[in-house]
């Protein structure tokens, strides 16, 4: 059988073991030795007698995969060597390069790259497209073939060689590989007004002290409200949530308390920390992405009328996991426990258990959730996300011409452009970006492929047309009617200027200025901030919209 099937073996009864922890049944002992046996068996009759020869690695992963996907999304295997990921997802940190990378077509590009990174310091820019890595050829290789190859330990050295521009002039650069961070906080700004804003993309390690840094440097620059964006931040690490929470409330006031099947697992969070102001006023800005330790900051806050939360109906992720350590170096991420904020309530939206019952996902309906009441005796529901105080849609939906030029990477290849003439760009705050005829000769020089509905009509009407014999003699005017239509894509691209201006400045501004700077230009335009500045301004509506016994959320 050999050593390394024998590890397989072990790992899969150890996760097995893990799934099913016999201590806490005594009754099901049989039943999963059983099963284990069964399947151990399987595996070995199927390894020894099966014609054709097969990944034994390979089958387990996707049956322990298969396995667990009936459970839930989130628990689930990590072999060793996904291990870094899982590093990453906890504490922002791992070792290479420090660049994103994405696919389009047979080619992996470097789509973003890291402030102070090794792919900074030695050259890499966004638009870049990957040749070859320590001497192999990537051209045709997966994002996750070439990510492994560039990542590696701290001060190790890799090769790489990328093509650039339009002129597509091939350029080697030696990187050494270092430990990259990168940071859950991009951006924390006086917008004006004396009102901070905070910028979240995650709880990692760390973020809470980062959180509570940047909070206290705000209010020496002298304001007094303030805005905390969780709007598409998927959570992280729970006790980051409680420590940042504990920066507007008492110390040991309760923020999330854990309900588990193991009882020695239920925990109850509670601050532990002095605060750093009790009294600002603060809008919470979420969506429907904003999930797990976003929610809790944002439903504690709420719970404890703290703050008004404003934007979409949050995901509405309830549960708790833990990595329990498996044979030969993995790991499995296990959902433990649902969680409950100050109320009482829990907002987890989906009903696994019945989803594996009936095949189907269970939304909780509006029927079977209960009300709760906040500190100020505001009703609040649980089983639905965290619903906003002031609900805002976002901003509206972009027309089809902008959604096409982005999705078609026409906007990202543009700016790849742009930027390989020019080597540098005024500060965030003086940039504009003025080039606005250059980008229209781009689009057709790309020969866009976007049609108005004009002329999906148009091609609809010339098919037809095709097949009757006058339309060789007609075609002079179609030919005229085809130039008309063209001139309305072009009158398309006007009438979506400022909307297409926005994202070209926005991904210029994180090529020069990486993170902070596409945060900070997409400030310029989000109407949703703007509006939660006008909530924090009109003090009396704010606080009536936390003393409101009579609301409630539906």
């Amino acid at each position: 059988m050999g050593i390394k099937r024998n590890k397989i073996y072990a790992a899969m009864i150890g996760l097995l073991a893990a799934v099913a922890p016999t201590s806490a049944w005594a009754n099901k002992n049989a039943e999963v030795s059983r099963s284990l046996e069964i399947y151990s068996t399987l595996l070995r009759e199927l390894d020894m007698f099966y014609v054709d020869s097969f990944s034994v690695e390979k089958t387990v992963e996707t049956g322990i995969d298969a396995m667990l996907n009936k459970i839930d999304p989130y628990t689930m295997y990590i072999p060793e060597r996904e291990m870094e990921d899982l590093k990453f997802m906890t504490t922002g940190v791992y070792a290479g390069v420090g660049s994103v990378i994405s696919q389009r077509d047979s080619l992996v590009i470097i789509q973003e790259v890291y402030e102070d990174s090794p792919s900074h310091k030695y050259g890499l820019k966004a638009g870049d497209i990957l040749v070859s890595v320590d001497g192999e050829n990537v051209v045709g290789s997966t994002t996750s073939d070439v990510s492994k190859k560039l990542r590696g330990v701290a001060g190790t050295p890799v090769k790489v060689v990328v093509k650039r521009g339009e002129a597509q002039r091939e350029i080697t650069l030696n990187i050494v590989r270092d430990n990259i961070t990168v940071s859950s906080l991009p951006i924390a700004k006086n917008i004006g007004n004396n009102v901070g804003y905070i910028l979240l993309t995650g709880f990692t390690t760390g973020t809470a002290d980062l959180f509570k840094t940047e909070l206290k440097k705000l209010k020496q620059s002298g304001i007094n409200s303030l805005i905390i964006d969780l709007r598409s931040n998927p959570g992280g690490i729970l006790s980051e949530a409680v420590d940042i929470v504990g920066c507007f409330v008492e110390k040991g006031t309760k923020v999330v308390y854990t309900k588990s099947k193991v009882k020695e697992w239920d925990e109850t969070f509670s601050t532990t920390k002095d605060p750093v102001d009790l009294d600002i006023p603060i809008v919470v800005m979420v969506n429907s992405e904003s999930a797990s330790a976003a929610e809790i900051v944002s439903g504690a806050l709420q719970d404890l009328d703290r703050a008004v939360i404003m934007g979409e109906r949050t995901f509405g992720k309830g549960l708790v996991q833990t990595s329990r350590n498996l044979p030969f170096g993995g790991s499995l991420k296990l959902t433990i426990s649902k969680y409950h904020i100050p109320s009482g309530r829990c907002i987890q939206a989906i009903d696994y258990a019945r989803t594996r019952e009936n095949g189907k996902k269970f939304v909780i309906p509006d029927s079977l959730t209960h009300e709760f009441t906040t500190k100020n005796g505001r009703i609040v529901k649980d089983g639905c996300g965290v619903m906003p105080d002031t609900v805002y849609s976002g901003d509206s939906v972009p027309a089809p011409i902008v959604y096409h030029l982005y999705s078609k990477n026409i906007i990202f290849d543009y700016c790849t452009k742009w930027a390989d003439s020019h080597p540098t760009i005024p500060a965030v705050a003086d940039f504009v970006f003025t080039d606005w005829q250059d980008f229209k000769d781009f689009v057709v020089k790309k020969d866009f492929s976007y049609k108005t509905e004009k002329e999906k009509l148009f091609d609809a009407l010339v098919e037809r047309a095709k097949k009757d014999s006058t339309y060789e003699a007609a075609k002079p005017q179609y030919d005229a009617l085809q130039m008309a239509l063209f001139r309305c894509q072009d009158e398309e691209l006007d009438k979506n200027k400022s909307e297409i201006i926005q994202l070209i400045s926005t991904d210029l501004a994180q090529r020069y200025y990486y993170q902070k700077g596409a945060a900070e230009e997409s400030l310029k335009y989000c109407k949703e901030t703007k509006t939660a500045v006008g909530i924090l301004r009109d003090r009396k509506a704010y606080n009536a919209i936390l003393t409101n016994v009579k609301s409630s959320k539906k």
